[in-house]
């Protein structure tokens, strides 16, 4: 008896993203968010695997722009100096967790910032 088939999930094995200069790219995208764009740009703007991490990296650099920006203005009262390392940390687990999702071929939303999809 065949085995039932299962509906893609969004979570699981992305099979159409096996090019590994698409993975580089995404994986150089969580280190360095601001090349959040050098997919869009080139022939990897076709790939859905593609789009989709350069959108998370986008929101990744955000995070980073908005959380030290802040953590800056809020020094004044003192809480800054708290959310420096905060906003730090939760960026490099957010960036590793990013890096892992394209190692193993996964299109998963980041946690507490992935669910904004700024690029289709």
């Amino acid at each position: 008896m065949p085995a039932p088939t299962e509906e893609a999930n969004t979570n699981e094995a992305n099979p159409t993203a096996n090019n590994d200069t698409n993975k580089i790219m995404a994986i150089l995208g969580y280190i360095f968010p601001f090349l959040f764009f050098i997919p869009l740009i080139t022939d990897a703007k076709n790939d859905q695997f593609a789009r989709f991490h350069a959108g998370q990296q986008l929101n990744l650099l955000l995070f980073w722009i908005i959380g030290q920006v802040v953590a800056s203005l809020s020094t004044v009262i003192l809480i800054g100096i708290l959310l420096y390392p905060i906003v730090y940390i939760t960026g490099i687990v957010l960036m590793v967790i990013g890096i892992i999702n394209v190692s193993k071929n996964i299109s998963k939303d980041l946690p507490l910032i992935g669910r904004w999809h700024l690029i289709k």
